[in-house]
This record gives structure tokens, sequence and C-alpha cells, in this order.
């Protein structure tokens, strides 16, 4: 099932389901607020463990603020 509504003027109208909808906006608007930190944007640590980390410091920052 596709999880994102289809146009309104589509000739056939197929399903959606609308609670992983909500949840799939939830996920792109925490990878938007990511992106907002130039650091995790272009990615200035090159190894995983050290991005990793980056990401859960500015996850913190985000949850805090």
């Amino acid at each position: 099932m596709a999880v994102i509504p289809p146009k309104a003027n589509r000739k056939e109208q197929r399903g959606c389901d609308w609670w992983c909808y909500k949840e799939r906006h939830v996920v792109e608007c925490m990878f938007g607020k990511l992106k907002c930190f130039r650091r995790t944007a272009m990615r200035f640590e090159k190894k995983a463990i050290n991005f990793m980390g980056m990401l859960a410091f500015v996850a913190v920052l985000l949850w805090l603020a």
C-alpha cells in the first residue's frame, strides 16, 4: 500500500495508510532539522563512529530546544 496520498485529480484513487504517512512526516521533518546543522549536512566527519556521535549530539540539541 502506498504511503503518500494520491493527487485529488487522479482518475483511479488508491488507498493510503494515514498512520504511516504521519510517521513518515515526522521522520522527514527530523532530517530537515538535522540538515540545518552544516557539519552534519556536509558530513565533515569521515569516520562512521564520529558521524554517528555528531548525529547523536545534534539530536540531543534539537530535543532540548
